[in-house]
């Protein structure tokens, strides 16, 4: 089968000839339709879980997946054969991801039925970014009317955290670079949008919201630009970032609860997720197709944040 995948740490990935996954115990094996490209993909070609979790060379990458079901292993009973399936595919090893053919998944790991509006390139940009957005909203908390700034919000996690949030009532800050952001945002449910190349970010959202906002995600930051943002936040505020640059001390000075904020990948948020957009609710904007020949292309920009919307593989 063709994969996309590195032979060590920190190489370049490169599409290769692998041979297709034989299905184990508790497993399934599934012909992947779609894979959604996300940073944390290449982060664990780099390393990121060394030492934390088993690695398999030649390392297949990916995450995010959506295909059918091929074959079922003994004891697996949630799928059957034919079933449309989408979720996060990583596992122990690391290395048997969905950016391939074929791929093998433990029953228990991230995944679930797919939606049934969804078509696979669709539902394969889903997993990571939507339980991310989902589970931020949870924990944030905010009621109907409250405010909410959202840092980073044209990205796929903005992007969904937005349309859910618009969904809750929740009035929506989003930052944008241009014009053309700002009226996809506002097609999406931001009430407002803030241009932060046209002056500081702070200033022009105090100007609109001189009280403040109830609550913030930040999802590209450093510490310096969390801290500063956390000015916004009204006391007793709740504030979230996924770039892991909290400073607890800080905000406990300002009685802003929150932090820093992990996803926890799980069947049941992803049948939540699912829930809401066969009801309707939720847009999947995917601006790239590609190709399993374009991915390490894809990947170079990736790592420049060069890229423009969201990207998957159709395969």
């Amino acid at each position: 089968m063709k994969a996309v995948a590195v032979t060590k740490f920190k190489d370049i990935p490169v599409v290769m000839d692998l041979p297709t996954p034989v299905v184990r115990p508790g497993a399934v094996l599934i012909k992947v339709a779609a894979a959604g490209i996300n940073p944390f993909d290449w982060k664990m070609v780099d390393g990121i879980l060394d030492g934390k979790m088993t690695h398999s060379f030649p390392l297949i990458m990916g995450v995010d997946g959506a295909g059918t079901v091929e074959e079922i292993g003994e004891g697996v009973t949630r799928f059957k054969k034919g079933d449309k399936v989408y979720g996060q595919f990583i596992h122990s090893p690391i290395g048997e991801g969905s950016y391939a053919e074929y791929a093998i998944v433990p029953e228990k790991a991230s995944i679930t039925l797919a939606p049934t509006r969804l078509s696979a390139v669709e539902a394969a940009a889903v997993p990571t970014a939507g339980m991310t957005a989902l589970q931020l909203l949870d924990k944030l908390d905010l009621k109907k009317g409250e405010v909410l700034l959202i840092n980073g919000a044209t990205g796929g996690v903005g992007s969904f955290a937005t349309q859910l949030a618009a969904a809750r009532g929740i009035q929506v800050v989003a930052t944008v670079r241009d014009e053309e952001a700002a009226i996809r945002m506002q097609q999406l449910g931001a009430t407002a949008t803030i241009n932060y190349k046209t002056g500081p970010l702070e200033k022009q959202v105090k100007m609109q919201f001189p009280a403040g906002v109830d609550g913030l995600i930040d999802l590209v930051n450093d510490a310096a630009g969390f801290t500063a943002l956390l000015e916004l936040v009204k006391p007793g505020g709740t504030a979230l970032t996924t770039t892991f640059v909290a400073d607890e001390n800080a905000m406990k000075a300002k009685d802003i609860h929150g932090g820093n904020f992990e996803t926890q990948g799980s069947a049941a948020s992803l049948d939540k997720l699912s829930m809401i957009i066969d009801e309707g609710a939720l847009r999947i904007p995917v601006e790239n197709k590609i190709g399993l020949e374009e991915v390490p292309a894809a990947i170079v920009l990736s790592r420049q944040a060069k890229g423009n919307g969201k990207t998957v593989i159709v395969i």
